[in-house]
């Protein structure tokens, strides 16, 4: 099975080595060019993951003709470019295989159901999962969900991609997959929040916990199972995205805490934070479904410039309830 790779940013750069193993040729495509240039002439990507060494397999490409033929992409453009991106071309039924994570600014929809609109012949899977890119393409141990609907196209992809260090699991529940990779970086940004705030770890537990109930009740209202958003696509990204720097998200938060303004963090940000744009969108989403999110909420709060103390205070404030509310 000849993979290729739509995005070459760190994670898009991990995935094609973690399928250029053994020498299998991958083709990567990047929209910038000095990085087509870094990983055809040195096998390394300089501009966001210059520290791994790339396979001699790994051939970068500007140009989307040149995924023509392949047997499975995988897409991994950030989720607000995926609909420019996929509308550029024509894949036909080749599968695609999406690991962007968040919601459409506008349109409030998942990045599955944005690629069903442009890409409509193309079978639909979903990898995600407690990866951060400079372990995996290290060849550190790690595991992620796999979601189909074709079980048969779901255990072909699995055996592509796997190996001793990346261990696929399998599931068809796609939307699941999908809402846990996407709510866990909005909650990433309210932990590195605590973090920066200096609010101890208590408070970290609890937003992680307090979180995953959001990510649940949301999750399951949109038609995921909720075994899945206790899995590695949404508990499991959950813990790993809330519990460290090397998290984007995680980053972008700490600097909130400390009193920086959003605007500034996210200036010079040669990466994206995906959480900074799913936030408000979770919030719509929520809203016009009737379903109480007030993490989320507070991270947009935080977002539009208020201050930590305000937000803090309101949710501590919020009229006592069942756990299970």
């Amino acid at each position: 099975m000849r993979i290729g790779v739509l995005g070459a940013g760190a994670w898009g750069t991990a995935l094609a080595q973690v399928a250029a193993r053994d020498g299998e040729p991958v083709t990567l495509w990047a929209r910038e060019p000095e990085v087509v240039e870094s990983v055809n002439a040195r096998h390394v990507n300089d501009l966001f993951l210059s520290a791994v060494p790339l396979s001699l397999s790994i051939r970068a490409t500007g140009d989307l003709d040149d995924l023509a033929g392949h047997d499975a992409l995988l897409v991994v453009t950030p989720a607000q470019h995926v609909r420019a991106v996929l509308g550029a071309a024509d894949f036909g039924a080749t599968p695609l295989v999406l690991c962007a994570k968040g919601i459409e600014a506008g349109t409030r929809l998942l990045v599955a159901e944005v690629v069903r609109a442009m890409q409509p012949a193309a079978p639909i899977a979903v990898l995600a999962g407690p990866t951060f890119a400079h372990e995996v393409a290290a060849g550190l141990p790690a595991a992620v969900t796999l979601a189909c609907a074709d079980a048969a196209l779901c255990e072909r992809l699995a055996a592509r991609l796997a190996s001793p260090a990346f261990r696929p699991y399998l599931s068809d529940d796609v939307t699941g997959a999908e809402i846990g990779g996407a709510i866990k970086n909005v909650l990433a940004i309210a932990c590195g929040v605590v973090e920066g705030a200096g609010l101890g770890q208590n408070a970290r537990a609890a937003v992680i916990a307090r979180g995953f109930a959001e990510m649940t009740r949301f999750g399951v209202a949109k038609g995921a199972r909720a075994e899945t958003l206790a899995g590695l696509s949404g508990l499991g990204d959950l813990v790993l995205t809330c519990s460290s720097a090397s998290s984007r998200n995680f980053s972008l938060g700490v600097g909130l805490g400390q009193g920086r303004a959003a605007a500034e963090l996210l200036a010079d940000r040669r990466t994206v934070a995906e959480g900074a744009h799913t936030a408000p969108v979770l919030r719509e989403a929520a809203m016009a479904m009737g379903i109480a999110m007030p993490v989320a909420e507070g991270v947009c709060r935080l977002l539009g410039g208020e201050a930590v103390k305000a937000v803090v205070g309101d949710l501590l404030a919020r009229p006592l309830m069942r756990e299970d509310q």
